[in-house]
């Protein structure tokens, strides 16, 4: 194997390196569970009843557009392994202004994704435990997952571990319940009455596919956290190249069986499936023994694994910019392996964010969360530009670092850039979508006009 080095985005001088605590078999289980938060118990409900079954062919189609992009940013990951991920491609493929964006707009969108989290799962707690607050509670969790992340990176990947088993473990049973329940093993075989009556596969039409076919698009995001967190790993480029390989398709698998059972199932328009969640609703057609209570619990460790996992994400984000010049350098300073500062920093916006949630829920908050809404669309945007450029820099520089590559270069690359522009096109369709939209716009407008300034300022100086 060629020990040819790669090029590194700019740094501070002499900055301090993380550690690397963290083995294959962490990464292996952050890119699998990563991705499965609350969304995919709960939330999922709600695409299935503006989509019917056809909610099955949204997945589908999401998780097609999701291995893309993972496989694009898994090419530019493996040939150069950095802890901003794709905020660090998209500066030395695009521009500072297209890292600076990326980078502090997903930092601002894991913030607020960790304050949605703890409110959440404070709330979930308090209907257990009702003589505790629930702002207690989100105190509780704020705290100790700072603290967590504040220590070796190896804890954070133990936590991950564990969280991520006990999600790919309750995912398991399901499936393993839902094909006894569609055989007629336990209760009746419902056969195709599920998906071809009550409207039909698509009950609301060509609209409501379409309408199913954002949100299941937002419930893969997360998988790029194993880019960000192979930087920290023993063997970055193997271990990257191994979890992308393998993560997204099992991920899939993990989506789309899961949609596919519950809406055979279970009728798509069963006020249970919104209320309760599709699994819930399934688990009690079937008759399974404190299925709500256990749902809730796995709910809960979900919601309390993606605060981990954000909290890391952001941390590991703005240390890259600050170590880049793209933003305070204070926060670069590192202890032990461990960005303290940078994770101070990322707890405290969360927290912030959910003072915000509780003061100003309908101003500032609903801002914050429409701004963060599509962020992970616009990430996917940018890393597909970065890639089509770096793919091209590397095959007559260094084909050597290519150890994944873009299937079908690059035309796979523009169909990926494409669907992503039709999904943001798609998003003008709805009112509230198109909010989502435009508080992203000036989101973007903003970071991209601070970026811009400070490219032109940089070349004056170099100049």
């Amino acid at each position: 194997m060629s020990t040819t080095t790669a090029p590194r985005a700019p740094e501070a001088p002499g900055a301090p390196q993380l550690g690397h605590g963290l083995k294959r078999r962490h990464l292996s289980m952050i890119a699998l569970g990563g991705v499965i938060g609350a969304g995919l118990f709960v939330g999922s409900g709600a695409g299935i009843a503006v989509a019917g079954p056809g909610i099955i062919l949204a997945f589908v189609a999401a998780g097609l557009l999701v291995m893309l992009v993972m496989r694009m940013l898994g090419e530019m990951s493996a040939a150069h392994p950095a802890s901003g991920s794709f905020s660090v491609h998209a500066e030395r493929e695009i521009g500072l202004w297209a890292g600076l964006t990326t980078g502090w707009m997903y930092w601002v969108t894991v913030g607020v994704a960790v304050a949605v989290e703890a409110t959440a799962a404070g709330a979930l707690v308090h209907s257990w435990i009702t003589g505790v607050p629930a702002f207690v509670w989100v105190g509780i969790f704020m705290a100790f997952f700072c603290a967590t992340n504040l220590t070796a990176v190896k804890n954070f990947g133990e936590f991950e571990f564990w969280f991520a088993a006990v999600k790919i473990a309750a995912i398991v049973a399901f499936l393993t319940l839902g094909v006894l329940g569609v055989t007629g093993v336990i209760g009746h075989a419902p056969g195709t009455a599920n998906l071809t009556g009550h409207g039909g596969f698509l009950p609301h039409g060509g609209n409501g596919l379409i309408t199913g076919l954002l949100p299941a698009v937002f419930a893969y995001g997360g998988l790029e956290a194993v880019t960000i967190a192979a930087a920290e790993s023993d063997d970055p480029r193997r271990n990257v190249a191994n979890a992308v390989r393998t993560a997204v398709w099992r991920i899939a698998i993990f989506y789309i069986g899961t949609m596919a059972l519950a809406v055979t199932l279970v009728p798509w328009n069963d006020p249970d499936v919104v209320k309760l969640g599709p699994y819930v609703t399934v688990l009690q057609l079937l008759n399974v023994p404190g299925a709500a209570l256990v749902m809730k619990a796995v709910v809960l460790i979900a919601l309390l694994s993606a605060m981990n996992a954000n909290i890391y994400s952001a941390s590991r984000m703005v240390h890259s910019l600050v170590t880049r010049g793209l933003g305070p350098r204070a926060l670069a300073k590192v202890t032990d392996g461990v960005p303290r500062l940078s994770v101070l920093a990322s707890c405290g916006f969360g927290f912030a964010a959910v003072l915000a949630g509780y003061f100003w829920p309908d101003t500032i908050f609903l801002w914050l969360l429409n701004s963060t809404g599509v962020a992970i669309l616009v990430v996917w945007l940018f890393i597909g530009i970065a890639q089509l450029r770096m793919r091209r820099r590397v095959e007559r520089e260094s084909p050597e670092l290519l150890t994944v590559r873009m299937w079908a270069y690059p035309y796979l690359t523009w169909l990926a850039i494409a669907a992503v522009a039709a999904l943001l096109a798609l998003m003008t369709t709805s009112p509230g979508n198109r909010d989502q939209l435009y508080a992203a716009g000036v989101l973007v407008a903003a970071l991209s006009a601070v970026g811009y300034w400070r490219q032109r300022r940089n070349a004056a100086t170099a100049s």
